[in-house]
């Protein structure tokens, strides 16, 4: 932190991320985990890449939208897990202003981009099941590429959007509870008012993930109704696999984003954090 940029007051210039654990002990376990599992994600998510390019038989419209997935993924996890690797390996994360509104730019802009993309996948499988005669002129490259660059574009605005919130005012404490920076903890850090700021995160949570859920809940909804009136046994096995496996895609995606922000409201999670940031300003008050 540098003091006197605004009077007598202390301008942060880093923020100290508490981690995933404050045992020197359990760290470098904690380190090979995420290292193995980060290794094999983002192996596995290229291997799909390599397959969908080097066989000309897969290059189908489902495989269109995997082949974006496994590159979100890719990009979701390579903007938190390499830091996390850092401040494990280091036993210190301390990360400067800049590099933290860069990863919640890219991390909101990958995300946003991510929710779009499954709803853009409910919506292929509602009309192969359910509109399988019109299913080749709605969801033709043009029409694919079309919501491709809507799904960027919305993304984008909103991922600018929360960026340009991190530029309030902190003038104090700067240490985040989490492991990685993200904009409700942020806030909570800040000396200048985030009415505004709290409003344009709500409305972007609603309308990047609330809308898209419940529209892939609709989708698979009438797609569930269309298998169940499947006569043929394979037929509706076919269907279930195809679009079981996208569901537990969205299960999963949508449901450690609903315990991380769980998480975050916890009273212990915060006691925490109020501690360590009062002993970190013992000596250079706001």
């Amino acid at each position: 932190m540098e003091p006197g940029a605004r009077g007598n007051k202390t301008v942060v210039t880093e923020f100290i991320l508490l981690g995933l654990t404050e045992n020197i002990e359990l760290q470098p376990i904690l380190f090979a985990v995420f290292l193995f599992a980060y290794v094999i994600t983002v192996g596995g998510n290229l291997s799909i890449l390599a397959a969908i390019f080097v066989e000309p038989k897969l290059c189908t419209r489902m495989c269109y939208f995997l082949g974006n997935l496994s590159l979100l993924y890719v990009g979701c996890i390579t903007v938190t897990v390499p830091r996390v690797l850092a401040c494990l390996l280091t036993h210190q994360c301390r990360v400067p202003y800049a590099a933290c509104v860069s990863r919640v730019f890219f991390f909101y802009l990958l995300a946003g981009v991510d929710c779009h993309l499954l709803t853009a996948i409910a919506y292929d499988r509602y009309l192969a099941i359910c509109q399988p005669l019109t299913y080749s002129a709605r969801m033709s490259r043009d029409v694919q590429g079309a919501l491709m660059a809507v799904r960027c574009s919305i993304s984008f605005i909103n991922a600018l959007t929360h960026t340009a919130a991190v530029s309030m005012d902190f003038c104090g404490p700067n240490v985040v509870n989490r492991f990685y920076c993200d904009l409700p903890p942020l806030f909570h850090l800040s000396c200048s008012s985030i009415h505004l700021d709290g409003q344009l995160l709500f409305v972007g949570a609603t309308f990047m993930g609330v809308a898209p859920m419940i529209f892939i809940s609709v989708s698979y909804a009438h797609v569930a109704a269309a298998v169940l009136r499947i006569r043929s046994v394979e037929g509706r096995k076919k269907a279930f696999f195809t679009g079981g496996s996208h569901l537990t895609v969205v299960c999963t995606f949508y449901g450690t984003g609903f315990f991380s922000s769980m998480h975050l409201g916890s009273a212990s999670a915060s006691d925490r954090a109020g501690a360590l940031a009062s002993s970190s300003l013992s000596s250079a008050p706001c």
